[in-house]
């Protein structure tokens, strides 16, 4: 099975995102989004890179953040998103192009895009990724909704045996295995 990756330039998507910026401290829209992100990443089986650039910034690092499914990158100063985004495309632009990777980076930025093209990376607009986003989100609500009513637990989807089983561990009480 191909892997799959999405490179996200966090600045250009909150740009895009209607309304995200109003009211909030950009701090809490970029919250926002890597906790909508770290979702999507999750439901759909895909690594997700969030890179928010600071080449205007005194950051002196670089800092990279990996919680799993979703890594988030803070640039250092000089250095933007999208020359990052490049890099990364360039370092898995062979395997992408062998087929073995599905890469795909999420900006507005026309030139940016038309780079990553270059280097084997699917383009996906911000707001494209962000119709995604809301999609996935609609999705995992209608699911969640049918687990709270009960429709649909793992615990429902076992066989009657492992069921006992499992409820007898529970209760504390020994199985016939467990007692040989």
């Amino acid at each position: 099975m191909k892997r799959r990756l999405l490179l996200v330039d966090g600045y250009n998507v909150l740009n895009a995102w209607k309304g995200m910026l109003s009211g909030r401290t950009l701090s809490d829209a970029r919250d926002v989004l890597v906790e909508r992100l770290h979702d999507y990443a999750g439901a759909s089986g895909q690594k997700v890179i969030v890179v928010f650039d600071a080449w205007q910034s005194d950051r002196q690092q670089r800092t990279v953040e990996d919680n799993g499914s979703i890594t988030v990158v803070y640039t250092q100063r000089g250095e933007t998103a999208d020359h990052y985004i490049e890099r990364v495309c360039d370092s898995l632009s062979e395997e992408a192009r062998a087929g073995r990777l599905r890469l795909r980076v999420a900006t507005s930025d026309g030139v940016e895009q038309t780079i990553v093209m270059g280097r084997g990376a699917e383009r996906v607009s911000a707001r494209e990724l962000l119709y995604e986003l809301e999609r996935e989100k609609g999705a995992l609500g209608a699911r969640g909704g049918a687990q709270a009513r009960g429709k649909s637990t793992v615990m429902d989807r076992l066989p009657e045996n492992v069921r006992q089983s499992l409820e007898r561990m529970r209760r504390g009480e020994r199985t016939e295995e467990s007692k040989q």
